[in-house]
């Protein structure tokens, strides 16, 4: 990944921001889990990280409960 080098990291399959697991890469899909910190469940910051590792290995973003559901039809 070339932009948000300081607090966005990918290792193998799990997308952190800011130190905090908030996606699994699993083809075709990017999920984004579910995360509380400090309080706060969403960030504009952690959506950018998460909408840009989709984009740079052309995956489609889900929630847990998407892949869930696609996973139990």
């Amino acid at each position: 990944m070339k932009r948000y080098k300081q607090n966005l990291n990918v290792a193998g399959d799990v997308v952190t921001s800011y130190q905090t697991h908030v996606a699994t890469i699993s083809r075709p899909y990017l999920i984004k889990h579910a995360w509380n910190v400090g309080g706060m469940t969403t960030s504009p910051t952690t959506s950018k990280h998460i909408n840009y590792v989709a984009r740079e290995l052309n995956l489609t973003v889900i929630s847990e409960s998407e892949f869930n559901n696609l996973a139990n039809d």
